[in-house]
């Protein structure tokens, strides 16, 4: 969206398309007639300065670390700190989970990020029948203190930041991870990382939802209540735009989508009596980057630009802690082929430095496998290399915010920062996130476009190298990762175990008191340490909660 330009370059511009950019047509046409972003904006041929950005500079790009923060949370960014080296791992047991952590600690990780397997991200124990042929297959499996512990063995919970990616039974997760460093000798207070805790993004796009909308938002609210007390380096949500991305979404629906479900916490959590600025700085964001390089610099800039706006200006914020947006990124999992999954290593890198030009706080990075399977050691250890390549050799970490002034850069954000900001509007129209998700508009618009770009495929008009164009019938060799399924087995032995030798009345009495809890107000967070530092499990905690609040069915839309 460009302003008036000077006259001077008008008249320029003009000289150049009659005289060499005429000439060269006439010998090279361009591909097509038109190129646009995955949101559908059409990209002019160049970009030009306008008459304006002076005077918008201060107030629509500005200083890095300073409101509307475009150019970045931080003063110096990279050149202090680089971001978290963050690979998402986890499979099979508690132990072999354990080891690859080591592995990408020793390997130069700065940071842990948990994958749990289906059963534990919809609340139920290995043992359950409706866990049956899952444990351990898609992350680690963890039903007990005694798992999380395991999971953790010789890694001080003290000396590292984690990421839980966990959403419905977030807040037991959280209490099993308390529990052990606890048991670490390490203080909730010195704990650092992220509970994803996002349920909306679920009701939107990836299902691993339990329990009724209003049962999940004060879970969610009681997170923010208790780690705003006890636990205050700890990120209480990650407000997901990755899965909305990877559901088939355009860059604008993933900010405009992400940012309107983050309204509706931030709403939620002062309906529940909370200051604003009491939770907000623990607010944390998670996006996804795909192949289009210039849109999604542009999208994490504009996504910066609109939070801070919605923070200070629409709830009223105080602190400027309140307003930054924070986020990790990973890399598109949705542009991940099966075939040549060698080509998989470059699109990971050109999405991994639009994370880093964007000014991401952590990053993982796909391995080239994951379209076939859970990643091997030799594929992460190869996505790893690719961010540490990009912090150490590139040069992109040593200025910040680069590719500000970018006339294309400049535009893209102002472009996608006002198409976000009327879906926005339309969803506060029909009564927030939660209407909206529950009409199912949001679903609908994702679904329209992911259909057309799937068309796009079929037809040829969107190329994937190696999938419709460039193919070859050779197969390319490629190990996989592959678990075990006496996992299975050995998980459900030890839930046996447990409960044989545990102190069974104990056990009844906090499931009881949680019972007695969740039917009323009293916070449940200190009653799920509690319980699980009494060997309670995940499921039979979940499974008291589904007695009271049953489980969540979306209603049928047209």
């Amino acid at each position: 969206m460009q302003d008036v330009q000077d006259e001077t370059i008008v008249n320029a511009k003009q000289k150049w398309e009659q005289g060499p950019l005429a000439a060269s047509l006439k010998k090279a046409p361009e591909r097509k007639e038109h190129f646009a972003t995955s949101s559908g904006i059409e990209l002019e041929r160049l970009y030009l300065p306008t008459t304006s950005d002076n005077i918008s500079y201060q107030d629509k790009i500005g200083f890095p670390g300073e409101f509307p923060f475009t150019r970045g949370v931080q003063p110096t960014m990279y050149r202090s700190r680089l971001w978290t080296m963050r690979q998402y791992a986890g499979y099979a047991s508690a132990e072999e989970s354990n080891a690859r952590y080591r592995f990408l600690l020793e390997q130069g990780q700065s940071g842990l990020s948990v994958a749990f397997d289906l059963p534990t991200q919809i609340g139920y124990d290995a043992d359950d029948p409706m866990a049956l042929g899952e444990v351990g297959k898609v992350g680690v499996s963890i039903c007990s203190i005694h798992d999380m512990a395991r999971l953790f063995e010789g890694i001080p919970l003290d000396k590292v930041s984690t990421s839980m990616t966990i959403n419905a039974p977030a807040a037991i997760l959280l209490a099993l991870y308390i529990a052990v460093g606890k048991r670490q000798g390490v203080e909730p207070k010195q704990l650092r990382g992220t509970v994803q805790n996002d349920i909306l993004k679920e009701y939107i796009a990836r299902g691993t939802y339990i329990f009724p909308p209003a049962f999940s938002m004060r879970l969610i609210t009681d997170i923010f209540r208790y780690c705003k007390a006890h636990v205050p380096h700890w990120n209480t949500i990650s407000i997901s735009g990755y899965h909305i991305r990877e559901a088939g979404s355009t860059a604008v629906q993933e900010v405009a989508f992400t940012l309107a479900n983050g309204i509706a916490y931030v709403q939620a959590a002062i309906d529940a009596g909370l200051d604003v600025d009491d939770f907000a700085p623990q607010l944390s964001f998670f996006f996804n980057a795909h192949n289009q390089f210039f849109e999604e610099i542009a999208k994490f800039r504009a996504a910066r630009r609109l939070w801070a706006h919605i923070m200070r200006d629409r709830f009223g914020a105080k602190n400027e802690e309140s307003w930054r947006l924070r986020f990790h990124t990973q890399t598109g999992g949705s542009t991940l082929t099966a075939q040549q999954p060698m080509n998989n290593v470059v699109r990971v890198a050109v999405q991994a430095l639009a994370a880093v030009l964007g000014g991401t706080q952590s990053l993982h990075t796909n391995s080239m496998d994951e379209a076939l399977a859970l990643p091997t050691e030799a594929a992460v250890q190869v996505a790893l290399r690719t961010q540490q390549i990009l912090a150490y050799e590139s040069g992109v970490a040593d200025s910040v915010d680069p590719m500000a002034g970018s006339y294309l850069i400049e535009a893209l954000t102002d472009e996608i920062e006002a198409r976000a900001r009327t879906y926005i509007e339309r969803i506060d129209q029909m009564g927030g996130a939660l209407r909206a998700i529950e009409s199912g508009y949001v679903q609908r618009e994702i679904q329209d476009v992911a259909y057309a770009y799937q068309q796009a495929v079929e037809h040829g008009d969107q190329i994937i190298v190696g999938v419709n164009k460039f193919t070859t019938h050779e197969d390319t060799p490629i190990s996989l990762l592959r678990v075990d399924p006496a996992i299975e087995q050995q998980q459900r032995a030890r839930l046996k175990e447990l409960r044989e030798k545990r102190d069974a009345s104990k056990a009844s009495e906090m499931l009881t008191r949680i019972e007695q809890a969740a039917r009323g107000t009293e916070p449940l967070m200190p009653l799920f340490i509690e319980a699980v530092e009494q060997e309670v499990t995940l499921g039979e905690i979940c499974n008291v909660l589904r007695g009271i609040h049953g489980e969540y069915r979306p209603a049928a839309w047209a």
